[in-house]
């Protein structure tokens, strides 16, 4: 970094970001954001580092995980920050993932009302959505929730090798 170069405070990239600054000092932890230090051992960010918080932020919001936004930020050439034409590549990118997750909250908005009264989808005592504890049976927790998401995992995901020849 030059001193020509216009920086921020870690206080100023929290106000201009709307980030607390603890969040910061974990994101840069984490490898998301980088800082150079004074000679006063104080944080000093560029300009850029708005953009690449922006992006952590919308990144998290639609509930990416960390791991994929780092890895995602760290494929960048020279770590430099996101394009909007790099936001359109790895939003494609995560889009299946969004839509699983979806796919799952819309399970859940659609069957929260049946089992509301139990509060369990295994117990002997839901007559309705349960009867004789026939779930059960299948084995612990939640087993319209645990076959469901694994259906729905199983008919997205691509086969491991190809089918056998018929002989």
């Amino acid at each position: 970094m030059t001193t020509k170069e216009p920086v921020l405070s870690v206080g100023d990239l929290s106000a201009r970001s709307g980030v607390a600054v603890s969040a910061l000092h974990f994101y840069e932890r984490q490898g998301l954001i980088g800082s150079e230090r004074t000679a006063g051992n104080q944080r000093r960010y560029r300009r850029d580092v708005l953009r690449r918080v922006a992006f952590i932020r919308v990144s998290q919001r639609v509930g990416v995980p960390l791991a994929d936004i780092r890895t995602a930020l760290d494929s960048l050439p020279e770590g430099r920050t996101p394009t909007k034409k790099d936001w359109a590549r790895l939003s494609r990118l995560w889009r299946d993932e969004l839509d699983e997750r979806i796919r799952s909250l819309e399970h859940l908005r659609n069957d929260l009302t049946g089992c509301i009264g139990c509060g369990c989808l295994s117990l002997r005592t839901c007559a309705l959505q349960n009867p004789s504890d026939e779930l059960g049976a299948e084995g612990p927790g939640p087993r319209r929730w645990i076959d469901a998401d694994a259906d729905a995992a199983a008919a997205h995901r691509p086969p491991l090798a190809a089918p056998p020849p018929d002989a």
